[in-house]
């Protein structure tokens, strides 16, 4: 039994290696795997989370920024590690040091890398992304071809791979997933026309790896998907995926209070009868987001309990009345299964009125840890090390 602090998060690592096989089951001849565990692999912890995704057999990790991709070397993953954002220029030594391959979208960058490069007497391989309909980073089509060329004069950048992000892959109407994936397959021809053929090309997130297998091109780069999740209530479960994670707590507090009793700041819930209240030590500073007030709901013994009144920084109170013989300490399910019930990430998103990313990735890092195989604890994370 867990002695920390009453709410921590259970990764179930063998879920995420197996997430991983799964979808590698599923993709055309030849594609690689990336998996994305930037956000601090989307809540679930990214150092061990790389590593149970490489044990499935994933080649290729993606990351948004620099630092996530420093974090990742500084614990000893050695594995190809894409940063998928913007890099500034004054990260360039930081990128070639940590044999980071970066997306480089202007000169400025190449220069900054190329120098930086030069003065440590490497290649540096680099990836350029190409904007088709996300009007976000990367470049114009028509900015491509130019671009690479100019690219490819400097010396000490090895220019390795051309990539695109898709908008509504995870959409059942994918009539502009194709649009984006042909205008992408136009600019690698308008390359290879001119002797500038990438040697790996990848559009594929975790929608389109699903249901899009034509996008698979050389790798794919999953996110969510690793983590058991599915982008969205419009794909096709055509791979059977695991959530890894589940968030629990300990009741801190069981007491029966009268009716007319108020809860929680503003009062808004006030009891029309007699009640048993349950306080659960977690609040909107771990990550159980205020819109979940007066809605949301947790698992005890099996029974759900309503979240009462609006959620404090710290702490939830919810309607134990239900549950029969609940009593401090019991097991607080807010996120996976307890018994023959189950609050998902999904279900926990409809109720906040967003999408499951938000639910994982917004677990806040003083939430434990806790990372399991075969069920039992392996490893813990906290902001402290609290061992005697």
């Amino acid at each position: 039994m867990w002695r920390g602090r009453p709410l921590w998060a259970e990764i179930d690592l063998d879920a995420i290696e197996r997430n991983v096989a799964a979808l590698r089951g599923c993709l055309a001849a030849g594609a690689e795997y990336m998996a994305v565990v930037k956000a601090n692999a989307y809540g679930h912890g990214a150092v061990r989370a790389a590593r149970a995704a490489l044990a499935g057999g994933a080649s290729w990790l993606g990351v948004n920024v620099a630092d996530e991709g420093v974090q990742l070397r500084q614990a000893g993953v050695g594995a190809r590690i894409l940063v998928l954002g913007y890099v500034p220029p004054w990260e360039a030594e930081k990128v070639v040091f940590h044999s980071l391959t970066p997306t480089v979208n202007t000169l400025q960058q190449a220069f900054a890398l190329a120098s930086a490069s030069r003065w440590r007497g490497l290649a540096t391989p680099v990836h350029v992304k190409v904007d088709t309909g996300m009007s976000r980073y990367g470049l114009l089509p028509e900015e491509v071809v130019p671009f690479v060329r100019a690219l490819t004069g400097l010396p000490h950048l090895q220019y390795e791979g051309l990539w695109t992000h898709f908008a509504t892959a995870d959409e059942a109407d994918k009539t502009f997933a194709n649009r984006q994936l042909a205008l992408f397959n136009q600019v690698v021809l308008q390359l290879e026309e001119v002797g500038l053929g990438p040697r790996l090309r990848h559009t594929a997130n975790s929608g389109a790896t699903l249901q899009l297998p034509e996008s698979h091109l050389d790798l794919v780069r999953c996110g969510i998907a690793t983590y058991g999740l599915y982008p969205s209530a419009e794909v096709e479960r055509r791979v059977s995926l695991h959530p890894a994670l589940a968030l629990k707590a300990r009741a801190g507090r069981v007491r029966r209070l009268p009716a007319g009793t108020p809860v929680g700041y503003g009062r808004t819930f006030v009891a029309e009868h007699d009640f048993v209240a349950a306080l659960v030590p977690g609040g909107y500073a771990d990550g159980l987001h205020r819109s979940l007030s007066n809605l949301g709901e947790v698992l005890i013994r099996g029974r759900r309990a309503r979240i009462l009144g609006r959620i404090s920084m710290d702490q939830i109170v919810v309607d134990a009345t239900g549950v029969p013989g609940v009593e401090v300490d019991d097991e607080v399910v807010i996120l996976g299964r307890q018994g023959d019930e189950c609050i998902s990430a999904e279900q926990m998103a409809a109720w906040m009125g967003t999408i499951n990313y938000e639910v994982v990735t917004g677990l806040s890092p003083r939430v434990p840890r806790l990372y399991l195989r075969d069920g039992q604890v392996v490893a813990t994370e906290t902001l402290v090390d609290c061992s005697p």
